[in-house]
């Protein structure tokens, strides 16, 4: 039926003349746009040939954290203790930080605004969690400063995440403790005078020894020469080179080596702050790293090992609870950040099966894609977030899964999620002021030579579609693989409908 349609044939003229630039003819191309509510295919390029996501894998894994948790699911962070509080104000005891995989252990607003905005201190949470210690009596901890991060096992770079990625904020560590983004803030100030050693501040300050420095001022005319370096042991991240002593202080933003630790510093200085004494260190508890079998599938825990446990025979000085979770997924696929997105694979497993692995959530995704009628080997992951690099997915097995999140009680939710083209997120500055602004929500994905847009649109003729767009093997620099995608999806909007039974266009934002 799509093939003698009018408006499928000037859709597909519109496809070869983009795809006929030159800077995309080198590149591979898979195309999928369907109907959203009938399932008819109105055209496909190599729609069952497997092509790298990026982070359009969050589609799948936001899907399932609505779907399994609801939206109105909140993650739970607590300060608590095995010993007692004495009517003295002394702690017998540990004090323990406990996670439970909160994204959003930051200074960041809520509900999301469209631009991620943050206020006040980066510790904010963590001090408001001190202050509430301080107001049950809390004066001398008898013991650590604990960050026990073991709701999940201690697995902190999933497979298929390269070393080049690791220093990187979109690269850093997931951990059931994740404060701040698990990412830090370095400025490089020049000394007064050439010779001069730099001077090095961290936000968060805890963080501060955990990275690797050596860098010198030159003379006022020289260039800057700083480089990041990564090298294996305890200083990961090694920050190198030269600084003009007249130049203007450099920002770097890099992950966070140990989220856990670094909050454990945190928080035994801001409770040494409020006058709470702490007679021992910072530091960590961490899980054991995930069990297998030989055939790589997850070991789950006997049955009725999968509670929490945390709280038995111990006393809570603090609570933290997240914002709703339909809060966190909205700022995650309109950001694409990749640390809440491994999060929430992770809770989901932790919640559903008692093990916070990877491996876990994979198999509760696996489960979310047979729901949707996806065939068996047409997604392959490794991740939640799409930047492993051995993702592959069909767009055909994109399109199946976004009619299907569609069509679930928590399709509307989802939906909205995502980013809107010429308003919001990372589409906020493509297709804006054309007739694609405001009526394609989408998800993108860049990784390297790799691009994606796969989502929903509503056609100049009120007529809902599901697409994906991928894009592979683009060696060029700049926006022309997501220039390209962007004359496609905005082909779709002017093009594609018939005008029989539509509902109402929507209106641009």
């Amino acid at each position: 039926m799509s093939a003698k349609r009018g408006d499928v044939a000037s859709f597909r003229a519109r496809v070869e003349r983009a795809l006929d630039e030159a800077h995309a003819r080198r590149a591979a191309w898979g195309i999928v746009v369907s109907d959203r509510d009938t399932g008819e295919t109105l055209y496909a390029q190599n729609a069952d040939h497997f092509f790298a996501p990026a982070s359009n894998a969050k589609v799948f894994v936001t899907a399932l954290a609505l779907a399994t948790l609801g939206p109105d699911y909140r993650f739970r962070t607590t300060l608590e203790s095995p010993g007692t509080l004495g009517s003295d104000g002394r702690l017998s005891g540990d004090l323990v930080l406990v996670g439970r995989g909160d994204p959003d252990l930051s200074n960041r607003t809520f509900p999301y605004a469209g631009n991620g905005a943050r206020e006040g201190a980066v510790d904010r949470v963590l001090a408001e969690m001190a202050d509430a210690a301080v107001a049950k009596g809390l004066r001398e901890v008898d013991g650590d400063i604990v960050g026990d991060d073991s709701y999940f096992p201690y697995d902190p770079y999933p497979a298929g995440w390269t070393t080049g990625d690791l220093f990187f904020t979109f690269g850093a560590p997931v951990s059931a403790i994740a404060f701040n983004d698990n990412t830090i803030t370095i400025e490089v100030l020049p000394g007064a005078r050439a010779g001069d050693a730099a001077t090095i501040t961290c936000e968060p300050s805890a963080a501060a020894d955990m990275v690797g420095f050596d860098v010198t001022t030159v003379a006022p005319d020289a260039a800057s020469n700083i480089a990041v370096v990564r090298r294996p042991g305890v200083d990961f991240i090694q920050i190198r080179g030269t600084i003009p002593a007249d130049r203007a202080p450099m920002r770097l933003d890099l992950a966070m080596t140990n989220p856990a630790e670094t909050a454990a510093r945190t928080l035994k200085a801001l409770l040494e702050a409020r006058g709470v004494r702490v007679t021992g260190q910072a530091r960590v508890q961490h899980a054991a790293p995930p069990e297998s079998t030989p055939a790589g599938d997850p070991v789950f825990p006997a049955a009725g090992a999968a509670h929490d446990g945390k709280n038995e025979q111990r006393v809570v000085l603090a609570e933290h609870l997240s914002p709703p979770l339909l809060e966190s997924i909205r700022f995650t696929n309109k950001s694409s950040n990749n640390l809440h997105a491994e999060l929430f694979l992770r809770t989901v497993a932790r919640e559903k099966l008692g093990l916070g692995s990877t491996a876990a959530g994979l198999k509760l995704e696996a489960d979310l894609r047979r729901a949707a009628g996806i065939p068996e080997g047409d997604v392959v992951l490794s991740d939640g977030s799409g930047l492993a690099r051995d993702d592959l997915v069909t767009p055909r097995a994109m399109v199946l899964l976004l009619r299907y999140a569609a069509r679930q009680p928590w399709g509307d939710d989802f939906i909205s999620t995502l980013p809107v083209a010429g308003v919001d997120g990372t589409l906020e500055d493509r297709m804006k002021n054309t007739p694609a602004t405001g009526v394609i929500e989408a998800k993108t994905g860049t990784i390297e030579h790799d691009h994606s847009l796969s989502g929903y649109a509503t056609t100049l003729r009120g007529e809902y579609l599901a697409f994906s767009i991928l894009c592979n093997n683009d060696a060029q620099h700049g926006p022309g693989a997501s220039a390209t995608i962007d004359a496609i999806a905005t082909a779709m909007v002017e093009t594609l409908g018939t005008g029989h039974n539509a509902r109402p266009a929507k209106q641009s934002k």
